[in-house]
């Protein structure tokens, strides 16, 4: 597919160490490399401990460098909900937001050091801010599907199935069993069904 006919998009990821949002990125990556498009991919912040904040970015339709400034995002996709408020200033105005329900405070809320802002409160600053804003039950689907971590499959489905993103729920199912060992496609493809059903709801 040539550049002039790719629509140029930029996907912003964040969620926090241990989720898998590298993982999720590397898919849906893989995914629109498999369906022709150009891809350019990077990691902009990541912590290696549990808990830390991790961000990436993946651009599609002819980038020269994986950066991305506030305000440029099309899409942001963010695996916990606070973090996801916390990359809202990267959000293009009328950008669409995916964004998991399910709290996984810092290290200083759970001590007590810290409040956690309330789920609902950080909906509503998200659904102002953005054109499309869809939040799902990512943990309960994920164990639904048989596995917590595959809540990050069912969230990059349902931004697929939306129409959201350049690249179709079939195209993630292609990338799923071509990229994914063998051991982790059944769970990872109820997710997806589960992100499908969920885009649709």
């Amino acid at each position: 597919m040539s550049e002039s006919t790719q629509k140029r998009m930029r996907i912003y990821f964040t969620g926090v160490g241990g989720q898998g949002t590298l993982t999720a990125t590397t898919l849906l990556s893989r995914a629109a490399m498999d369906a022709g498009l150009d891809v350019v991919a990077g990691e902009v912040h990541g912590m290696a401990q549990r808990g830390g904040v991790v961000e990436s970015v993946l651009l599609l339709g002819g980038w020269c460098a994986p950066r991305l400034d506030p305000g440029e995002a099309d899409v942001i996709l963010g695996f916990e909900p606070l973090e996801t408020l916390r990359g809202l200033s990267y959000l293009r105005p009328g950008g669409a937001v995916f964004s998991s329900s399910d709290p996984l405070p810092p290290v200083s809320a759970a001590l007590g050091q810290a409040m956690y802002p309330d789920v609902r409160e950080i909906e509503e600053k998200v659904r102002a801010s953005a054109g499309l804003c869809r939040f799902l039950p990512c943990r309960e689907l994920g164990l639904r599907a048989g596995s917590v971590q595959s809540g990050n499959t069912v969230l990059v489905a349902a931004a697929c199935a939306s129409g959201a993103l350049p690249i179709g729920a079939d195209a993630l199912e292609a990338a799923i069993r071509k990229h994914l060992p063998a051991k982790l496609q059944e769970v990872n493809l109820k997710a997806l069904a589960l992100g499908v059903e969920a885009a649709g709801a």
